[in-house]
């Protein structure tokens, strides 16, 4: 445990093992929800440092406040158009708090009005990501602006549901096709080693999920099947009265994400900062993630009377918002040009593609009761051209 080489989780492991002895293997998604969000030692739920230099990973709101602040105009002109009376903003994963944070504190400079009519509770079932939250938000807090709860806790509103990079950490199931029957994934234990099975599917919507997408699994190929995105996405939808679903995440409309090219899925892990696509080592102490199906986010949240009024890559929907003037004015009040620098530097990677967030984040906006407005985020990009040289 010396060597974060063989960082992991003994504890958990041997949890694991145990219960393949006792019921056989079990599916990916059993051992990826184990892996994450086991009650004690799950990545997500035990104490330790995730997001930053010091984690595993970055996520764009820990890269810089102009990504909260951003999203808060979004979210002022979503109130505007309901009427400019009390909202809720409800965030579920909200990790450290950065953008709950960077969110409130625009709209006490930009939105007083809605500041003081704001309910914003925040969904998070990791005790350590609460405690986190208390400290870092805590002036917010005492303006009795925050509060936590359980989804199951959460009643009808209407306002905004927000989530940035939750959904890609939902447990999926693995399925291939072989000699044209879908196959499923398990985890079995040989001598200690977690390895791999192809068994019969544990979810008949398994199938179900591959006809919704129109998409059907190529001979040969494997595919990660989020189904818990889809229960996910019904009860958020049923949740808002009136108002908007805000999912930033990575992912590909279905088309793209169960392209016969794409043989081996999105399936991604992430310690130190290093990716991998071995889910079976530094068990307990490494991100999972897979790539989310934004086709059926929004066929399902449309089976709830929900629109899609804006769907796009991270960089057109922060441009829209105003990313280059905000990033010109930041650079004015930046008089040391080594400290320009280094500004531009890191917010770049908010917004361009090779090596930075900017495309590989999609950006889902679904409405109800609002019509079809024009959306800040949705502003044509005339001025592309004038960004500063990074």
């Amino acid at each position: 445990m010396n060597d974060i080489e063989f960082e992991e989780s003994t504890e958990l492991k041997a949890e694991i093992i145990r219960l393949i002895e006792q019921q056989g293997p079990i599916s990916f998604a059993r051992y990826m929800e184990l892996c994450l969000y086991h009650p004690q030692h799950g990545y997500y739920t035990s104490s330790r440092t995730r997001i930053g230099k010091q984690g595993d990973f970055f996520t764009s709101s820990s890269v810089h406040s102009l990504f909260g602040r951003l999203i808060a105009r979004q979210v002022i002109q979503l109130w505007q158009l309901m009427g400019e009376g009390p909202f809720t903003l409800v965030e579920q994963g909200a990790g450290e708090g950065y953008l709950c944070l960077d969110l409130l504190d625009a709209l006490v400079d930009e939105a007083p009005e809605l500041y003081a009519q704001l309910e914003y509770r925040i969904v998070e079932l990791s005790p350590d990501h609460r405690n986190r939250q208390r400290q870092r938000l805590s002036v917010h807090v005492d303006a009795g602006r925050i509060s936590w709860c359980e989804f199951s806790e959460l009643k009808t509103f209407s306002g905004c549901f927000l989530s940035n990079e939750l959904v890609d950490a939902f447990p999926v199931h693995l399925v291939e096709k072989r000699d044209g029957e879908l196959l499923e994934v398990m985890v079995n234990c040989v001598d200690g080693v977690f390895v791999e099975e192809l068994g019969p599917l544990t979810d008949p919507r398994i199938i179900d999920y591959f006809e919704l997408s129109q998409q059907p699994l190529v001979e040969g190929n494997r595919a990660e099947v989020n189904l818990a995105s889809l229960d996910w996405i019904e009860q958020v939808s049923q949740k808002i009265e009136r108002g908007a679903v805000l999912t930033i995440d990575y992912g590909y409309p279905a088309t793209e994400l169960l392209a016969p090219w794409r043989r081996a899925g999105t399936l991604l892990c992430y310690h130190r900062h290093q990716s991998s696509d071995n889910p079976y080592q530094y068990i307990g102490c490494q991100d999972m993630t897979a790539h989310v199906n934004f086709t059926l986010l929004e066929k399902i949240a449309g089976e709830q009377g929900f629109e899609t009024l804006y769907f796009g890559e991270q960089y057109r929907f922060l441009m829209g918002l105003g990313f280059l003037e905000e990033l010109i004015r930041l650079q004015t009040l930046e008089s040391d040009p080594k400290r320009a620098q280094a500004l531009r530097m890191t917010l770049k990677s908010l917004i361009l593609p090779d090596g930075g967030m900017g495309e590989t984040f999609k950006v889902l906006l679904q409405g109800k009761g609002l019509g079809k407005p024009d959306l800040l985020c949705a502003r044509p990009i005339s001025a592309i051209g004038l960004l500063p040289d990074m």
